[in-house]
C-alpha cells in the first residue's frame, strides 16, 4: 500500500469513526475506489493499526472523564462512576456475542460489497433524521438504556450502519440528554475496540512486514489526528442538533454507493 493510499485511509477511519457516517462503510467504498488488492492478512492489520488509532484518540478528549472514572473506582464505592462502568459492561454484551459466533459471517459482509454498504448507509441516515428531532432533556443513560443501546452497536457491525450514529440516536431517541448520549458513545467502544485488537493479535492471524512500517505508522498518525478533530467536532454538533446534515450526507453517498456497484 502506498503511504499517500494508506493516509487518505487513516483520515477516513479517524473522521467516520466519530462523525455518524459509517467508518467501515467509508473504508470499503475507499477501498474500492482506491483499488486496494492487499493480502487479506495484510489490510487486517491495517485496519487493526487505524481502530487501535482512534481509540487512542478518544481516550486523549475524554481523559478527563477516564481520570475521575478510575478516581471513582478506586473508591470501591457503588457509585455515579462504578454504575458508568457497570453500564459499559451491560452495553459491551450484545456486541460480544456477535463478534463471537457470527465473526465469520460478518466477515463475509465485507470486502467490497457496495450496494449492502449504500443500503445501510441510507438506512443510518433514518436514524439521524429521526433522532435530530428527538427533545433535548437531561435524563441519564440508564441500565435498561444502555443494554438498548448495545444492541444498536452491534446491529451497527454492519458495513455502512454509523456506530456513533446508531448508538447517540437510540439514547436520544429513549430520551437521554444529547451530550451524555455522546460521551457514553464514544466510551462505550473503547473497550471493544482494544479486546478486538488483542483478539485479533493473539490469533496469529495478523502478519507483518517491516516494509509496511511507514504505510502503517502514516495511516496511524492520519487516523489519531482526524479522530481527535472529528471526536471534538462531533460532541459540539450532538449539542447544537445537527445531526440532519449527516443524514443528508448519508443519503447522497448511500445512493452514489448503490448506484456505483450496479455500474460495476
Amino acid at each position: 500500500m502506498e503511504v499517500s493510499d494508506s493516509i487518505i485511509l487513516g483520515i477516513i477511519q479517524g473522521l467516520t469513526e466519530f462523525l455518524p457516517v459509517s467508518s467501515s462503510g467509508h473504508l470499503e467504498i475507499g477501498k474500492a475506489i482506491l483499488g486496494d488488492h492487499s493480502i487479506p492478512k495484510e489490510s487486517l492489520l491495517f485496519t487493526v493499526v487505524l481502530h487501535f488509532a482512534t481509540a487512542l484518540s478518544t481516550m486523549v478528549v475524554f481523559r478527563k472523564d477516564i481520570c475521575a472514572i478510575i478516581k471513582g473506582l478506586l473508591k470501591f464505592e457503588w457509585n455515579e462512576d462504578l454504575q458508568f462502568v457497570a453500564k459499559i459492561v451491560l452495553s459491551m454484551i450484545p456486541a460480544v456475542i456477535v463478534g463471537l459466533f457470527f465473526e465469520e459471517q460478518l466477515e463475509h459482509l465485507f470486502g467490497g460489497n457496495i450496494l449492502l454498504v449504500g443500503s445501510m448507509l441510507i438506512v443510518t441516515a433514518g436514524l439521524l433524521f429521526l433522532a435530530d428531532r428527538a427533545k433535548d432533556t437531561q435524563k441519564k443513560v440508564s441500565f435498561k438504556n444502555a443494554f438498548v443501546i448495545g444492541i444498536s452497536q452491534a446491529i451497527a457491525m454492519l458495513p455502512g450502519i454509523s456506530r456513533s450514529g446508531a448508538t447517540i440516536s437510540t439514547s436520544v431517541l429513549l430520551g437521554n440528554d444529547k451530550t451524555k448520549a455522546a460521551r457514553f458513545s464514544f466510551l462505550m467502544v473503547v473497550p471493544l475496540i482494544f479486546g478486538k485488537v488483542a483478539k485479533d493479535i493473539l490469533s496469529g492471524e495478523l502478519t507483518y512486514d517491516s516494509a509496511n512500517i511507514i504505510p502503517l505508522s502514516a495511516g496511524f498518525l492520519a487516523a489519531f489526528v482526524a479522530g481527535l478533530f472529528a471526536c471534538t467536532w462531533m460532541i459540539a454538533l450532538v449539542k447544537k442538533s445537527k445531526l440532519s446534515y449527516f443524514a443528508v450526507y448519508c443519503t447522497i453517498i448511500g445512493l452514489i454507493a448503490i448506484i456505483f456497484s450496479l455500474l460495476n
